[in-house]
C-alpha cells in the first residue's frame, strides 16, 4: 500500500510540478502526517523533492528530474491506452502529438507491461457519434483547444437559435459528446456553453484571463446536461401502451424520458397499460408519440391528443391523393 502511494505521489509531482501537502494527502486518501512521513522517506531514498515553505508553499521535483515507469501495474499501463481518445486528439491537431507521447510511455514500460498495453490499443476503438451520425469538425476548433490552454479570452460571433450573437468569453474547458464539440466558457463570472460548430468568426485576444478556482468541468457539464434534460421536458403526458408500446419505448424515446417514465403495473383486456412521462413543447411531444404508430394512445394533456390527431389527419389527407 505505501510502495503505491509514494509512486502515486512522485507521479503527481511529475504531472504537475508542484503540489501541497493538503492537496497530496486528499489525493492519496490519507491525514497529513503520513505524507510528511512519505516526503522525508522518499528525500532520504535520493528522489530530488525540495520543500517551499510559507502560506502558499508546497513540495516539487529538482527541474529535469524524471523517473520510468516501473511502477505501474499492468492494468494500470493498458488502462492508459484505454484513456487516449485518438479522434479527439486528431480534432485539436494533436493526433502526431499524442502518437509521440504515446510512444515514449511505450518506451519508458518494462517489457513486461509493454506487450499488454499494445494489446489494449489494437483490441479497442472508441467511436464517438452515435449511429447515422457523423463527428463534428469546427472549423475553429484547434484555436479554441490553444486559447483554452493559454487561458486566453476570445470574441465570437456564435450562431445560436435566437440569431448571431458577439460575445467576449473566458475558455474554461472543452467537452464532446456524441461526436459533437462544446465550449464551456466565462461570461460575466458565470460559465456558459456554446457549440463550437456555430461558431462563425473567432479571434483571440493577447489577454489572459485568471481561471476560476476550482472550477471542476466534469461537474460543470453533469449539471448543465441535467438541467438542459429538465428544461426540455418541462410538461407530463398519460399515454396508453400496448404491449408492443412498452417493448418500443426504450428505442423511441430519449434516454432522459424513457428513465422519467412510469409505467403502471396493472394492464386492461387488451394488454395495454397506461404510462406518464414527461414531454417537451406540442411539436416535439407529438413527434415522439408518432414514432409508436397505433401502438401509443395519448390521454392527456387534451392539447397534445388533438395535435397528434391533427398530424394524423394531415397524413391520412397526403397519403389519400
Amino acid at each position: 500500500m505505501r510502495a503505491s502511494r509514494l509512486i502515486n505521489i512522485l507521479a503527481i509531482l511529475q504531472a504537475r510540478g508542484f503540489a501541497t501537502a493538503p492537496e497530496l494527502a486528499e489525493e492519496c486518501a490519507v491525514n497529513l502526517r503520513t505524507i510528511y512521513r512519505d516526503i522525508d522517506a522518499m528525500s532520504e531514498a535520493g528522489i530530488p523533492i525540495y520543500s517551499e515553505r510559507g502560506s502558499g508553499g508546497g513540495y516539487r521535483l529538482l527541474d529535469g528530474y524524471r523517473t520510468q515507469l516501473n511502477g505501474l501495474s499492468a492494468k494500470e499501463a493498458e488502462a492508459l491506452f484505454m484513456s487516449g481518445l485518438a479522434g479527439a486528439a486528431s480534432d485539436m491537431g494533436l493526433g502526431s502529438v499524442m502518437m509521440a507521447a504515446q510512444n515514449k510511455l511505450l518506451s519508458a514500460m518494462p517489457a513486461s507491461l509493454r506487450e499488454g498495453a499494445l494489446e489494449m490499443r489494437s483490441r479497442f476503438h472508441l467511436d464517438a457519434p452515435s449511429w447515422f451520425s457523423q463527428s463534428e469538425q469546427p472549423q475553429y476548433l484547434p484555436l479554441v483547444a490553444d486559447a483554452v490552454w493559454e487561458h486566453k479570452r476570445i470574441q465570437i460571433r456564435y450562431q445560436s437559435w435566437k440569431g448571431m450573437r458577439e460575445r467576449t468569453v473566458e475558455p474554461l474547458g472543452m467537452v464532446m459528446k456524441a461526436g459533437s464539440w462544446y465550449l464551456v466558457a466565462q461570461v460575466d463570472e458565470l460559465p456558459r456553453t456554446y457549440r463550437i460548430s456555430r461558431i462563425q468568426e473567432i479571434v483571440v485576444l493577447d489577454e489572459r484571463f485568471q481561471r476560476p478556482g476550482p472550477f471542476d468541468l466534469a461537474a460543470y457539464w453533469r449539471k448543465s446536461t441535467e438541467r438542459l434534460e429538465r428544461d426540455m421536458h418541462r410538461n407530463m403526458a398519460t399515454l396508453r401502451l400496448s404491449p408492443m408500446g412498452v417493448k418500443w419505448r426504450e428505442h423511441f424515446l430519449s434516454p432522459y424520458a424513457f428513465s422519467e417514465m412510469q409505467l403502471s403495473t396493472e394492464t386492461d383486456a387488451e394488454g395495454w397499460c397506461t404510462a406518464t412521462m414527461p414531454v417537451g413543447s406540442l411539436l416535439m411531444a407529438c413527434a415522439d408519440i408518432l414514432r409508436f404508430g397505433n401502438e401509443a394512445e395519448v390521454l392527456e394533456p387534451p392539447e397534445l391528443r388533438q395535435k397528434v390527431m391533427e398530424a394524423i389527419t394531415g397524413m391520412k389527407t397526403i397519403y389519400k391523393t
